[in-house]
């Protein structure tokens, strides 16, 4: 099933010189043609490689001591309990759960020292748009997404590609899809940093929608059977009495109603609707997307490897997406149950047990699966795979009076990076003795925006309209990360 809240984009190599002076002499990124001339005219730090992104989102904070930032000679209370292995980086050692990715250390970059003020779940926002959070009613658990917001990544290139597009160009495979649902959803919470913000909600991503078996229920943590990996969209396929000429005649009438609308009232949330209806008509009409969107298509053997719970098969799920042409595919290993502490990557009890049981060797099957199954079908060199959380965990292995948990800790925690000219096997940034805070390098989440927008060919200084139609660079002092790659 799928909630179809985004629009549909060509699939491009990045945005090229022509459509975006041809967007921006048109006014539609808020700039004038000399200022759009002076920000494209900056050179491209890094070599232009990546034609889509997969952000695998590991919502709630992994701690950096049981997995890519070990500590083994710091204290009892800091080093936690697992033990570290060598990988195949000189000086990496990472977490025994983790033997996978040990062995394919020399495919990824490990950034040990990202950090930022928002100690709390809020950083889904600064992880997702490279901004802070603005102020805003974010009602009782002051989490929402608002309209307010800063867009996502992924809402960013799709409204970027629909203004390089023709308006008479066929709207092809969406360029931001979210998996297995949006951000909270499974739980109750509608979380901030996934959505366009101001942009728009014409940009807002597509998010298939799994369902649990019942509250309780955490899909990520036990094997999923076919009937609910069912990522396809809701009502894809035409009821038998609409045929083609049918839906073709009733998008004709809707084409010359929304024209006469247009006429009286060119209010955003009508071209909005504009733009959704299309999308649903594009989708509606293509078999070449509902075939994208049907798991069962993959060879059993390779969702194995992957693992049959709901994290390994959304990764399977976010390489098909890629596949058929998204350009920005987030899958999020989400809070499955509200309030449980013990059931996601929000480690205040059960660290231990759970990490052992279900996090890491979750994490570590699903994420050496992904990047073996786009080596070996040519996508590595030009899909950027980011790994990360909204933050760490504390280095006190101590937290709310259980001596199992870590509390939040945004202030130094690792991300990893892969393909898209990444140079593997090597390490960004050091950290103190206990995990706390950088003392190399310290990267922010506004250099993690620089980077993966200049992966993709976009300049960080590139500029689009604030809701008030102001021009604001899609970048506030950040940098890429130009040494991670090769």
């Amino acid at each position: 099933m799928l909630t179809v809240l985004g629009n549909v984009r060509r699939t491009c190599d990045g945005v090229t010189r022509r459509a975006v002076l041809q967007a921006g002499g048109a006014g539609m990124l808020g700039m004038t043609l000399p200022r759009l001339l002076a920000a494209e005219s900056v050179a491209q730090p890094v070599a232009v490689k990546a034609k889509s992104v997969i952000f695998v989102f590991l919502y709630g904070g992994p701690s950096q001591l049981e997995t890519f930032d070990m500590k083994p000679d710091a204290a009892s209370t800091i080093r936690g309990p697992f033990q570290p292995i060598d990988s195949r980086t000189p000086g990496l050692r990472i977490c025994e759960h983790l033997p996978l990715l040990a062995e394919r250390s020399d495919q990824y970059c490990v950034v040990r020292t990202v950090n930022h003020p928002q100690n709390d779940h809020n950083g889904t926002h600064f992880i997702q748009t490279g901004h802070p959070l603005p102020p805003a009613d974010r009602g009782a658990a002051q989490v929402d997404a608002t309209d307010k917001d800063w867009p996502a990544f992924g809402s960013v290139i799709s409204y970027l590609d629909a203004q390089s597009r023709s308006s008479s160009a066929a709207q092809p495979f969406p360029a931001y899809t979210y998996l297995p649902r949006l951000l909270g959803h499974f739980a109750g919470y509608d979380i901030n940093g996934m959505y366009a913000g101001w942009l728009g909600k014409a940009y807002n991503p597509m998010a298939t929608r799994i369902q649990k078996r019942d509250g309780n229920d955490n899909p990520y943590f036990r094997d999923c059977t076919d009937d609910e990996l069912d990522f396809r969209l809701n009502g894809l396929e035409p009821l038998p009495e609409v045929t083609l000429d049918r839906l073709d005649r009733r998008q004709s009438l809707l084409t010359q109603l929304g024209a006469e609308r247009r006429r009286l009232d060119q209010h955003a949330s009508l071209r909005n609707y504009d733009s959704l209806t299309a999308q649903a008509v594009s989708l509606l009409s293509s078999p070449q997307i509902a075939a994208a969107f049907d798991i069962r298509r993959e060879k059993p053997e390779l969702r194995d490897r992957y693992g049959r719970n709901l994290f390994g098969q959304s990764l399977l799920m976010g390489r098909r997406m890629v596949e058929a042409g998204s350009r920005f595919v987030t899958v999020a290993w989400d809070l499955a149950v509200r309030g449980d502490v013990c059931g996601s990557w929000d480690m205040h009890s059960c660290l231990e047990r759970v990490m052992k049981d279900h996090l890491l060797p979750g994490l570590d099957r699903g994420l050496s699966a992904l990047l073996d199954d786009l080596r070996d079908r040519g996508l590595l060199d030009d899909t950027l795979v980011f790994v990360a959380g909204e933050m760490g965990r504390t280095p006190q292995f101590l937290n709310r009076g259980s001596q199992d948990g870590r509390d939040h800790w945004s202030y130094c925690y690792p991300c990893l990076f892969a393909g898209a000219g990444v140079r593997g096997g090597i390490t960004h940034g050091q950290s103190d003795k206990d995990a706390a805070h950088p003392v190399t390098h310290p990267v922010s989440p506004a250099d993690l925006a620089a980077t993966i927008y200049s992966s993709l060919g976009i300049s960080p200084d590139l500029r689009i309209p604030d809701p008030q139609g102001r021009p604001v660079s899609l970048v506030d002092n950040g940098k890429p990360l130009r040494e991670l790659f090769s």
